[in-house]
């Protein structure tokens, strides 16, 4: 049946749309016209708008008066207790990685950080950026951690524009991983998790800063 042709392509345009968002293609407050974005796949609308649903769901859709669907911008208070979040889930995970990471992971932590270190800002050091959040989360070898960063990690998406543009930033926080790597290989819990949560509570001071006097707030860059 033709519906049921599309419930697959319905969860491609789901995908392709959050990895828009990822990408910075949508931004925060952009309009999701329905016609625009079939026309953009190559589908019909009908996959498209089961693909707004599932974002709707996911908290980073709403619908605004006469605007429609349109990404979501998260308010000051907002971020604050997404990154309040942040410091509990990523402290824990550094804590749990201490025990669990093995060199392997390590080292490719290591290597991540060095490639961030020699990465132009933009898109491409805030995806070296990701990955290395990402396997210093998977190596505390915790499913239920990672159940709940994967949900977070969605909001984080229509964060906006990364502070690791700003080459103070991300110098900062080159330094701040190597730090967290130093308590990883020492195999020190208790340090590694102050020095993540130390590390995220510098991203949202960043964060604060490049919020004031701009209407749209900015992207995962921790």
């Amino acid at each position: 049946m033709a519906g049921d042709r599309e419930i697959p392509q319905g969860q491609s345009a789901y995908r392709r749309m959050l990895e828009k968002i990822r990408s910075g293609a949508l931004v925060p407050g952009a309009r999701l016209r329905e016609t625009e974005l079939a026309e953009w796949f190559g589908i019909s609308r009908t996959p498209v708008r089961e693909a707004i649903r599932q974002l709707e769901a996911d908290g980073l859709v709403v619908h605004l008066p006469r605007q429609g669907a349109t990404i979501r911008r998260l308010d000051h208070a907002e971020v604050v207790e997404l990154y309040e979040m942040r410091v509990v889930l990523e402290g824990t995970a550094a804590r749990l990685a201490a025990r669990a990471a093995s060199d392997i992971e390590l080292s490719e932590l290591a290597a991540l950080n060095a490639e961030l270190a020699i990465t132009p800002a933009g898109g491409q050091s805030r995806e070296v950026n990701r990955q290395f959040h990402r396997t210093l989360i998977d190596s505390a070898r915790n499913r239920f951690l990672l159940k709940s960063m994967s949900a977070l990690q969605k909001t984080l998406l229509i964060l906006g524009p990364t502070t690791l543009s700003d080459p103070g930033r991300a110098a900062a926080a080159i330094a701040e991983h190597a730090a967290v790597l130093d308590a990883l290989r020492a195999r020190d819990g208790a340090s590694a998790e102050a020095a993540m949560r130390a590390h995220v509570e510098a991203a949202l001071s960043a964060r604060i800063r490049g919020m004031r006097g701009s209407e749209i707030p900015m992207e995962d860059d921790a």
